[in-house]
Formats: structure tokens, sequence, C-alpha cells
């Protein structure tokens, strides 16, 4: 259980709940979020996959509301493969700009979800880079006339041109 005043008890149970949290709202199909029971159903289902872990409904609700602070490292592997994030992540073992590029791209697949969204970034794709840049300002723009944040929620200033391997001039 968390305790009180012992910091580091108390922030490793915090941390696994926050993520979980954040990994639940965020890393999931276009629609809904996933629900408890199918990420237990589909762990304990997918038994090679997931090597093996066992995990209920009750118990993933308890991890994620801090009630429950120490799963099993097989179960730990289980959600990190589950949700495609590293098990440092989860541990809160990752230095903080490993822990901020997982979020990034968890806030990036987020974003991918919504079909417009895609449709911008995919078409930008093969465009000369001062043209991608010009585009940015344009959001940009946008952005500011509608008295939205000059980027998105943690994002850097004019995003960071990472790679995003596997796209070819597609739609």
């Amino acid at each position: 259980m968390t305790a009180g005043d012992d910091g580091r008890s108390k922030g490793a149970g915090s941390v696994l709940a926050e993520r979980l949290n954040h990994l639940f709202a965020n890393m999931h199909p276009p629609g809904a979020p996933y629900t408890n029971a199918f990420v237990a159903d589909e762990i304990s289902g997918g038994a090679a996959e997931y090597g093996g872990a066992k995990v209920t409904e009750q118990y993933l609700s308890m991890l994620r509301n801090g009630r429950r602070t120490n799963p099993s490292p097989e179960l730990l592997r289980a959600l990190a493969k589950f949700f495609g994030v590293p098990v440092g992540y989860l541990l809160g073992d990752l230095s903080q700009p490993q822990a901020a590029r997982v979020e990034e791209e968890v806030r990036f697949l987020a974003a991918m979800r919504d079909q417009r969204v895609r449709a911008i970034a995919l078409r930008s794709v093969g465009l000369p880079p001062e043209v991608q840049d010009s585009l940015t300002t344009i959001i940009s723009q946008f952005r500011q006339q509608m008295n939205l944040p000059a980027d998105p929620p943690g994002q850097g200033s004019h995003g960071d041109h990472r790679g995003q391997g596997g796209d070819r001039h597609g739609q």
C-alpha cells in the first residue's frame, strides 16, 4: 500500500498508477479507451504473446488507483508490451528525457487516431523541409487566431523533426 511519509514508496505506486492511467486514456484505437476488463482478457488470453502473465480486471483497477503498487515482473512486461512502451516507463526507471520521449510518442499516436490530423501529416510526407516549415508556420498562425497554444500540449516549439520511418509517399 502507499505509505504516507515514505516518498519513495508513494512515488513508485503513484508513478505506476499515473502512467497506467495515461496509457489507458491515450493508447487505444479510435473510439473509446480500453477497459480494465479488455486489457486483462487480452493479456491473460494471449499467453504466448504476453509471456504467460495473468491479470484480473480487479487487479488492474487496483494498480490504476494505487491500491496495489508491486506487480510481478511478468505482468509489468506484459502491460508494457500491450501498450508498446518500455517497462522502465511503467516503473519510473527512465531518465526524465527518456520518459518525456515515451510520452511524446504516446501523444503523437493519440493524435494520429484523428483521421484529419493523419491526413495532414501524410500529405506533408515527401515535401521539401522548407515547405514543411511553411506548413508548420501556417498551422501556428491558425492556432494563434483561435487562441490556442502555439504548440499542442507537451510539444516543443515547431515540433521536432523526428523520423516517422515507414512512411512512403502514401495517402
